[in-house]
C-alpha cells in the first residue's frame, strides 16, 4: 500500500469516528402502531449524508432497546461491522416493506420495493416482538 492509499484511509476512519460521535440521538422511541408494542426504546437518525455513510460501521455493538433509523435510504449492508443485525425496510407510510434478521457481518440486504428509509436493530428484536410485514411503526415521543 502506497503512503497515499494509506494516508487517505487513515483520514476515512477518522472522519467515521467523528460522525460516529455525532449521530442525533432521538428522545424517541419505535413503535409497532398495529400491537401498540415498543421496538425501541431509543432510536438515532442517520439523516446527513455521513452519518448514513457511517451507518453502523467501526462499532462495537449494538445496545438492546435502540436503533438506527436512516432516511433516505433504500438498502443497506454490514461491511466493517462486527456483529449481526435486524433490519425493518419502511415505505414512505412507514408501513414494514421488508424484514431481514441476524444479517451478519459482510453482506449486503435484500431489496425491497418502495423502501424509504430502514430501521437497524440489535439481532433478535424482530424475533422477539410482533414485529411483520404490513404492519405500520411510529417514531413517538
Amino acid at each position: 500500500m502506497s503512503k497515499a492509499m494509506h494516508n487517505r484511509d487513515c483520514k476515512l476512519v477518522n472522519k467515521l469516528h467523528q460522525i460516529q460521535n455525532k449521530q442525533e440521538v432521538l428522545k424517541i422511541k419505535l413503535v409497532n402502531i398495529d400491537t401498540d408494542e415498543a421496538i425501541a426504546e431509543r432510536v438515532k437518525g442517520a439523516y446527513t449524508f455521513w452519518s448514513r455513510f457511517k451507518g453502523l460501521m467501526l462499532t462495537e455493538s449494538m445496545p438492546e432497546n435502540e436503533a438506527l433509523h436512516i432516511s433516505p435510504c433504500t438498502a443497506i449492508h454490514t461491511f466493517f461491522m462486527k456483529y449481526s443485525i435486524d433490519i425493518i425496510y419502511l415505505n414512505k407510510e412507514k408501513e414494514i416493506v421488508g424484514i431481514e434478521e441476524y444479517l451478519e457481518p459482510g453482506r449486503i440486504g435484500k431489496k425491497f420495493m418502495n423502501v424509504k428509509s430502514v430501521i437497524e436493530l440489535p439481532a433478535g428484536t424482530i424475533r422477539n416482538t410482533s414485529t411483520a410485514v404490513g404492519q405500520k411503526v411510529n417514531l413517538d415521543d
